[in-house]
């Protein structure tokens, strides 16, 4: 026996132009013990029109009606986000043409000579529609969560690089200017001395300051980088170029440009993903080499003319104009030993999965490629729109 478990009667509707097939599914339901209310109609006008006004819980249709057939009043049901079940009760359709009305979207068929499987075949129905409903929610829900997490993310970086211009400014004014004074000082103390124990105590003070002053210059340049004022490929110049003095590694940078214009967000995106990019190699990688690569796709205008004649007399003549956009790519690339593919993917992987948060915030993506003893290979790509000017931002 079904039943709807719920205790309120299903709102069938019926389309039928028989009313005695029609007094024999109620006949079948009922019998099966399925609470429902059943409404008959048999034009495709009713169904538009209750499809407007009401809704229901299954359909049941003939395959074909005096003026039009179940594929019709399905072409009506299909673009709406959450129609009913449709189920097909005829005695005029092919088993093949069953198959086909299924491959549409068309939940079951019943051949009215097997009435009696009508309440299973409902009862199934209804379970994959709310198994879908279910899914449909749940996808929902799951991309607004994902949409929620990357505008926290957005807001997060912003926040991050925000905090860090502060930090590098109150190193600059504060600590770089009280760094320098005692620089003086010690100059001062240096030209008015003449005791050999306090000049060699003067010498080593100055040499431990003018540590310091290199190190917090380094410090403010990685918490925002002035550099990047000059332009992306100057910024990453003086990154690679930095990190070949500390590891001894060869670094090229390669340019499609001597300069890429791009937005101050995107130049922000790609400086850091280099930066995260080396600090990996310099960690992990041991390579022999490292190769960085900069370019600037720009978008291709095309004009296309396309007529409907067959000769020098078409009837219609059609001109499109295009202009699609051109695609910035930063590739970080080393020969060292490479990354495990699970490493790739692993939930706690925070550098690469940051630099993919990174780059969705500008719209674009990273990818990440690696052979094992082979090396590894980071690319950022990211879409420019073209501005009014037809330059690619």
């Amino acid at each position: 026996m079904v039943s709807n478990t719920s205790g309120i009667p299903l709102r069938i509707l019926h389309l039928e132009d028989s009313p005695a097939d029609h007094v024999l599914a109620a006949i079948t339901l009922r019998r099966a013990g399925v609470l429902h209310t059943m409404q008959r109609i048999d034009t495709l006008d009713e169904f538009r029109l209750l499809m407007q006004q009401q809704s229901f819980d299954v359909i049941l249709a003939d395959y074909r009606l005096p003026s039009f057939t179940a594929l019709d009043a399905w072409s009506v049901l299909s673009g709406q986000p959450r129609q009913a079940p449709f189920i097909l009760l005829s005695g005029a359709i092919g088993e093949a043409a069953a198959v086909d009305a299924i491959r549409l979207g068309i939940a079951d068929y019943v051949l009215k000579d097997d009435m009696a499987r009508l309440p299973h075949v409902i009862a199934r129905a209804r379970e994959v529609h709310e198994a879908r409903l279910a899914k449909d929610q749940a996808a929902q829900e799951l991309a607004a969560s994902q949409q929620r997490l990357a505008e926290l993310t957005e807001h997060l970086q912003t926040s991050i690089e925000q905090e860090r211009a502060a930090i590098a400014r109150e190193i600059h004014d504060d600590i770089g200017g009280a760094l320098t004074a005692i620089r003086f000082d010690l100059a001062w103390i240096g030209r008015h001395t003449q005791q050999p124990d306090v000049l060699e105590h003067v010498q080593a003070a100055t040499g431990m300051l003018q540590h310091a002053i290199g190190a917090s210059q380094r410090i403010m340049m990685n918490l925002r980088p002035p550099i990047l004022d000059q332009g992306l490929v100057a910024a990453v110049q003086w990154l690679a170029d930095s990190f070949e003095r500390r590891s001894g590694v060869p670094t090229r940078v390669q340019s499609s440009a001597s300069t890429i214009h791009l937005p101050a967000a995107v130049q922000l995106v790609a400086y850091r993903t280099a930066q995260e990019a080396l600090t990996n190699i310099s960690k992990y990688a041991e390579p022999t080499a490292v190769h960085i690569e900069l370019s600037d796709t720009e978008g291709v205008f095309t004009l296309e003319v396309t007529d409907d004649g067959r000769g020098l007399e078409p009837t219609t003549v059609h001109i499109e104009l295009s202009d699609t956009e051109g695609v910035f790519t930063l590739e970080v690339t080393d020969d060292g030993r490479g990354l495990d593919p699970a490493t790739l993917n692993k939930p706690k992987a925070f550098g690469l999965n940051g630099l993919r948060e990174r780059a969705r915030t500008v719209d674009g993506w990273l990818d990440v490629s690696s052979i094992p003893g082979q090396g590894t290979s980071v690319i950022l790509s990211v879409p420019l729109q073209p501005d009014k000017n037809g330059d690619a931002r």
